[in-house]
């Protein structure tokens, strides 16, 4: 638990948890489907594993979070207090997705919304076969550069190393282009004509590749008014040259 507030108040009890760094995106992971620690990880880059271990031992500590072992690793999974929180985190997004639509240059990064992309692939589109996409950010540094996507029927992978197989298609974009397309800030139509992403590979499977993903879980929310004027709605057809 964090500091007391010294409240009585339920909201000054429960955020002494809560509001504590990284511990509702935790819980948001958790509530996306990682169960693994370094499922974990993946999908909170930036947090230190050591700072990852304290924020699940206070979760299981104060009921919200289960350890399973199963052989050597452990699954972490939320209990029915934990996921009473899924509705709150969720209007979280939808209130930042409304009315703190801009993101800084340090809030881009290749790791996550690969992470992100891959749970979201919509595997009743993709072929019968394996695909492989490779992303290719110009922009960024070296070593997170370059990305893979291994897709399958039923499961999708994210590589930072060449996995050995054939790219089908090539997805060169400027890092902030793709992520704005992922949030719902624009469309993949306007990407592409743009030239912030470029795909390549054979003709059918580049026209396909947009349909292949389900956009961000809060990409569809409505912006004001003062953002409606902004890119065009992620919902547009998207196009492919």
């Amino acid at each position: 638990m964090g500091a007391s507030y010294g409240q009585f108040c339920p909201v000054a009890k429960a955020m002494e948890l809560l509001d504590e760094r990284w511990t509702l995106l935790v819980i948001r992971e958790l509530i996306s489907g990682s169960r693994r620690f370094n499922d974990l990880r993946r999908g909170l880059p930036r947090m230190s594993p050591t700072l990852l271990s304290r924020r699940l031992q206070q979760l299981a500590s104060a009921g919200l979070v289960e350890r399973t072992p199963t052989g050597v690793e452990v699954d972490y999974s939320l209990t029915p207090a934990g996921r009473e929180l899924e509705p709150i985190v969720r209007a979280l997004g939808v209130w930042g997705t409304r009315w703190i639509p801009e993101i800084g240059d340090p809030d881009l990064d290749p790791k996550l919304l690969l992470w992100d992309m891959h749970r979201r692939v919509d595997h009743r589109a993709v072929p019968d076969r394996r695909t492989v996409l490779r992303f290719r950010f110009p922009g960024v540094v070296r070593q997170v550069r370059d990305w893979w996507l291994v897709i399958t029927p039923d499961e999708a992978d994210v590589c930072d190393a060449d996995p050995g197989h054939e790219v089908d298609v090539l997805v060169t974009a400027d890092l902030r282009g793709l992520t704005d397309v992922w949030r719902g800030a624009r469309s993949w139509e306007s990407a592409l004509r743009s030239g912030e992403v470029r795909l390549d590979g054979r003709e059918a499977l580049r026209r396909a590749v947009p349909a292949w993903f389900q956009l961000m879980a809060f990409a569809t929310v409505p912006r004001p008014e003062s953002a409606a004027a902004g890119p065009e709605s992620a919902t547009a057809r998207p196009v492919v040259s």
